[in-house]
């Protein structure tokens, strides 16, 4: 009766309370192997995550790079003399009259392009429905209208309007 308050730990009981001790260890380990594979889970992420903003910082760095310079260039644009500035771009017109060819030639010498309207929007046709078939034509102003197209062949000579490359 004395021996109410002992355990003992030889013999049988031993057991008993290895038991618990046993799951509690396996519990302890699946626990930790799950923490490490978390662990390098997000070490795996985290590394992703930082290359990927480091790759957006350096095109976010490029990109105000840009358009600072193009800034500049809107600013500090300056037309040859003889040219007209339009919507950030220049444009020479003249008074004189070449064919096509030679307006083309001309503009190519100012390094520069022959103006060419392309319009999708409408399907020329003539007044008995056959399809507009022209490659030129010309733009006729009128002082108290907004004027008109007008089919022209392209041998036949008329002012013409350079438009400057890039």
């Amino acid at each position: 009766v004395s021996q109410l308050g002992t355990f003992s730990t030889t013999g049988c009981n031993n057991h008993i309370f290895n038991v618990p001790s046993r799951a509690a260890a396996v519990c302890l380990g699946l626990l930790c192997v799950l923490l490490l594979a978390g662990i390098i889970s997000l070490s795996v992420y985290q590394r992703n995550q930082s290359t990927s903003y480091n790759n957006l910082t350096k095109e976010r760095d490029q990109l105000q790079k840009e358009k600072e310079n193009l800034n500049k260039k809107i600013k500090g644009r300056r037309c040859p003399e003889g040219w007209r500035e339009f919507e950030f771009s220049c444009y020479y017109i003249t008074n004189e009259n070449k064919t096509w060819m030679q307006s083309t030639e001309e503009c190519q010498e100012f390094g520069a392009d022959l103006v060419i309207i392309n319009i999708t929007e409408w399907t020329w046709k003539w007044v008995d429905g056959t399809p507009l078939t022209t490659d030129c034509g010309e733009f006729v102003y009128h002082p108290t209208s907004q004027g008109w197209w007008n089919d022209e062949k392209c041998c036949n000579k008329q002012n013409w309007i350079c438009g400057e490359i890039g």
